[in-house]
Formats: C-alpha cells, structure tokens, sequence
C-alpha cells in the first residue's frame, strides 16, 4: 500500500528529475512576503469557526510551515482554544487531508483505545469554496525539541518515554512480516520520489547513487523480518508534546504520513536520529552519512534503541539498513509535501548528498 506519494499532484507540475538547480526556491517561506495575506487569511477562517468576526489580537502562534501549511492558534476565550491548520498549496491540502483521514481511523478503532488521550481531535472540518481548514483541540505540553534545548540535561528520560510511547503504537497493530515482499512500497515509491521531486537525484552524481541505495536496502531486506504495523511516518521530537514537570508524552501531532501497514522501526529509528540532529545542531542527512560511514550508530544511540520495539542494532548484518531506510523515508516524505525540499541548495547539501554519496563508496 502506498498512498502517501502520488507521482503526480493535482494542480501542479511534475518534476522532470533533471540536473541542475532549475526552478529554486527557498527552503522557508519568507514571513515578511507571507505574513500579511496568512494574517487576513487566518482571520477569515476564525470569523468561520466563531461564526462572526474574530480580532487580530486573538491569533496566536501564526506560521506559515516549509509544506505550504497555515497554522495558527484561536484563543478568543469564547470558547476552548484550538489549533486550525489550512493548506496554501495543493499539496499541502493532500497532506492535511492524509492526517485527518489517519486520525478518523484511529479514533474508531479500539486497538487504540490506550492511545486517544495523545490523538488531536477534529472539532470541525470545513470545506467552504477554496477554504480548507481544520480546526483540532489544544492538547496539553509544550513540544519536546522545545523542552529538551531548555533542559538538556531531561534528554533521556524523555526519549526513553517517547520510545515507550510509540512502541504500544507498533505492539497493539503490528505483524512480522517479511521485508522482501514490501520493497515496492517501502523502497522502491520513495526512491521514485527522490528522482522525480529532488532535480539533484536525477542528474549525473544523483542518479547512479539513487539505484546504489535501492541496491543496497534490497539486498539488506532480503529474508528478513520486520514489524508492519500502524507508523507515525514523522516521529521526531517536534511532533511529541510532553508533559513539561515529569516529561511524559501528553500528545503527537501531525499525521500526514502515517500509514497502517508500515515498517515500525522507522519511527524509533527517526527519533533517535532527530535527537542527534538536535544536539548537535546538524542536518539529519550528515547524521545518516556518518553512520553509514562508520557501519553503525554511536553506543549512546544504540543504547537508547534498547528501550525501543525495533532489533537491537548489534545484531544486524548491516547496521546502517535501517539508519538508511529511516532517512529514505524521512526525506522522500519531505519532498513529496513540497517542492521547496528537492529545489532549496542548502537542504539538498546537507540532507541529501551527504548520504547518497557515502552509499556509493560501500
């Protein structure tokens, strides 16, 4: 199953995967160019949810995200605070309805009964015209990459926790099965994305690099077996809140790329990663390649997986498979939201390249 990268987007043009920097965008939207038609834009969709006009002074937490989504924050004290999130591209509208659609299924489930108390509820899902919007209720904690640079010193125990929490995600709908007969969807699709959607993977260096990892994770997935179960597909500390005194989970956000049926192992391994990233103020894909370089993850990020439902990283034949189709996974998912990933210089260099040319020198 792979319904989370379409090979063509409605209402845009596809990439043509060849070489070169055509068509660059910045990775970040520009708030000064952004921010007033999102602030008229935003009071709009509140004036929608009140049923009357809202005040600027209300809006609260006003961004415009890398994927072309709108998100802000109505506290007007009419009544309970929410989060509304309205697409600004195409994409970003795919994207936001993906994560509703995976919050639905898991609302009704009972597998999940454990889990609701960290699900995002939709109060209202609205369709007027052109004006997507979803509207979600606050939950509770402040965001855990935002806790953890104010406390480092608290990263263990949070991630322990965090670990703990997504893996009664993996245990209450995951099934061995054998790798190998998912390489379609869970390689193949994704490295058609970095080909189509990023221009450097087409090109001369990117290309042969591209069919050397596709080598590489089939031959590492052959005869093994890995959990399949309901994943979060973006697991990473900036999607967790906690609870700020004792750092437990109290909610996960963003769903957009959660699948029911894909490799577990991928969230543990993205969190564990991300917090590398994050302490070291690095891109995820100088992480990866330094991995892949060494044969391995560092003893500390080894030790922190132990608490985690994926095989313990020692006894893997290559210790850097899942590493690698962590960051696969991580980064198609980036460029199939939006375009500004495969065309922004500096996120291609430092996400990118870096891992695509480790893999050619193994």
């Amino acid at each position: 199953m792979d319904t989370a990268f379409p090979r063509a987007v409605p209402g845009e043009r596809t990439g043509t995967g060849r070489p070169g920097w055509s068509g660059l965008l910045p990775l970040d939207p520009n708030p000064l160019l952004t921010r007033p038609s999102d602030l008229v834009r935003a009071r709009r969709l509140a004036g929608l949810l009140r049923g009357g006009p809202v005040r600027y002074r209300d809006l609260h937490r006003l961004e415009r995200t890398v994927s072309d989504l709108l998100v802000f924050h109505l506290d007007d004290h009419a009544s309970a605070p929410l989060v509304v999130k309205h697409p600004r591209s195409p994409r970003a509208a795919g994207s936001l309805t993906r994560g509703c659609a995976a919050l639905r299924e898991l609302a009704v489930d009972d597998r999940f009964a454990a889990w609701r108390r960290l699900l995002p509820s939709a109060e209202e899902l609205r369709y007027d015209g052109r004006l997507l919007l979803v509207a979600e209720r606050c939950l509770p904690g402040v965001e855990a990459d935002a806790l953890l640079r104010r406390a480092p010193g608290r990263t263990w125990t949070v991630a322990v926790a965090a670990l703990a929490a997504v893996a009664g995600l993996h245990r209450a709908t995951g099934q061995p099965e054998r790798a190998d007969l998912r390489t379609a969807d869970w390689v193949d699709a994704r490295l058609a994305v970095l080909t189509d959607q990023i221009p450097w993977c087409g090109g001369p260096r990117g290309a042969p690099a591209v069919r050397a990892l596709g080598e590489r994770l089939h031959t590492g997935l052959a005869g093994r077996t890995l959990t399949a179960g309901r994943t979060h597909g973006d697991y990473h500390p900036g999607n967790i809140l906690v609870d700020e005194a004792d750092g437990a989970p109290s909610g996960v956000i963003d769903w957009a790329d959660s699948l029911p049926d894909g490799p577990c192992a991928v969230d543990s391994y993205l969190f564990v990663l991300a917090l590398r990233q994050q302490r070291e103020r690095r891109e995820l894909g100088q992480i990866v390649a330094e991995a892949v370089r060494r044969g391995g993850l560092l003893p500390e990020d080894r030790a922190l997986l132990g608490h985690a439902d994926v095989p313990p990283p020692r006894q893997e034949r290559d210790e850097a498979l899942l590493p690698l189709l962590t960051w696969l996974w991580h980064v198609a998912g980036n460029a199939a939201k939006s375009a500004r990933y495969g065309r922004s210089r500096r996120w291609v260099a430092g996400n990118v390249v870096p891992v695509l040319t480790e893999v050619t020198r193994r």
